[in-house]
């Protein structure tokens, strides 16, 4: 049974996620759809002395925008989300979508030029993140179009992720802060180390990290969460994956992904579904061809695929690898204005072996208690 789902998630991400402080500027990022969520945050934020605002989108304003923006509209970066950006103190966005696919019908290029106008929000946002200026969180809110996306009815997708926020415990702040301990002792077990490689079904792939560390994702930032994560040196990846589940990037379904890369770019690329969109997105800049970011997710409360990569990409037992733009916390360099992480499952026999030894297998930190 849910029991007052928006005032605990509310809780949880004003008081743990993201604490927020006296006088901070507090912006919220949604739909309408996510009402429920968005009028408890906004409570708790004003409970803590911050100063909430809110941005929220109508459901046809995107798809308005894409089919009829010229080129030069298309181009163009929003003054006012530049703005936010600057002078956030706290940000959080919540995904609560109308229609998932309101941008299936739309060319490929169009929604390139768009992510190319908005290119200056994401250097901002990226830049604040890298001096910690600003503190964000994306988390989700239950709406049938995301229901439906999962295959599963709104109570039961509700029930999904209130149950991968932990809310279903009895205190969801400690159950995060132990999933931090563990994490922070797997994450610890890398340091110092250099060479990664993946092998199992569907993937044969190597790559060096050496100088870079690996980071506990518990919540922070994502909520739900559940991964860890780190920037591989970008001309060290070689290999090859077939993606066992498919993405949802953009508003797009691309399914039977399949990549190859040398001296770490992705010189090969197909899919069975959208491959005109999977090819436009390498294309869009320089960057887009060099993986960004390898990570490991560990929720195991998340144990389905839904179509929305805030839980898909933290599946207990998969891993996932991000196209394009580095996250810094990991030192990683590449740019690019895409970051699309694309999840493979590891629970049938993958392993990843760390500078020679077994570290992970089906699904499993081996290294754990040694």
């Amino acid at each position: 049974m849910i029991d007052n789902f928006a005032p605990k998630l509310a809780r949880v991400l004003t008081e743990y996620s993201c604490p927020v402080q006296k006088g901070a500027l507090v912006v919220i990022v949604s739909t309408t759809a996510a009402a429920p969520l968005i009028e408890a945050l906004y409570e708790a934020i004003l409970a803590r002395g911050g100063h909430p605002v809110v941005q929220a989108s109508l459901p046809n304003l995107n798809e308005i925008y894409l089919r009829n923006a010229t080129d030069e509209q298309l181009a163009f970066c929003d003054p006012f989300g530049l703005y936010i950006m600057d002078k956030a103190d706290v940000l959080f966005q919540i995904i609560a979508p109308v229609n998932t696919r309101s941008r299936s019908q739309i060319p490929a290029e169009r929604i390139a030029k768009s992510q190319q106008g908005s290119r200056p929000i994401m250097e901002k946002y990226m830049s604040r993140l890298n001096d910690q200026s600003l503190r964000w969180n994306i988390t989700a809110w239950p709406t049938q179009a995301s229901a439906q996306e999962a295959e599963m009815g709104l109570l039961a997708y509700s029930e999904f992720i209130y149950q991968a926020c932990a809310l279903d415990q009895d205190d969801p702040i400690a159950f995060w802060k132990a999933f931090q301990n563990r994490q922070t002792k797997l994450a610890g077990w890398l340091e110092g180390k250099s060479h990664a490689e993946v092998r199992g079904p569907g993937i044969e792939m190597s790559f060096d990290f050496t100088g870079r560390p690996w980071v506990s994702c518990h919540g922070t930032v994502n909520f739900p969460d559940g991964e860890i994560f780190t920037s591989p040196i970008e001309d060290s990846v070689n290999g090859h994956v077939a993606f066992s589940y498919p993405t949802m990037h953009g508003g797009r379904e691309v399914s039977g992904i399949e990549l190859t890369f040398k001296d770490g770019r992705a010189t090969g690329a197909s899919a069975a579904k959208g491959e005109e969109y999977l090819l436009a997105q390498l294309d869009i800049d320089a960057g887009a061809r060099t993986l960004g970011e390898f990570a490991i997710g560990t929720n195991m409360g998340i144990q389905r695929f839904t179509g929305q990569t805030l839980f898909d990409e933290k599946i207990g037992g998969s891993i996932h690898m991000a196209l394009g733009e580095s996250i810094s916390e990991s030192k990683g360099v590449n740019k690019s204005a895409i970051h699309w992480d694309i999840v493979h499952s590891m629970r049938d026999g993958g392993e990843i072996w760390i500078d020679g030894e077994l570290f992970y297998q089906s699904g499993d930190f081996v290294i754990e208690g040694k």
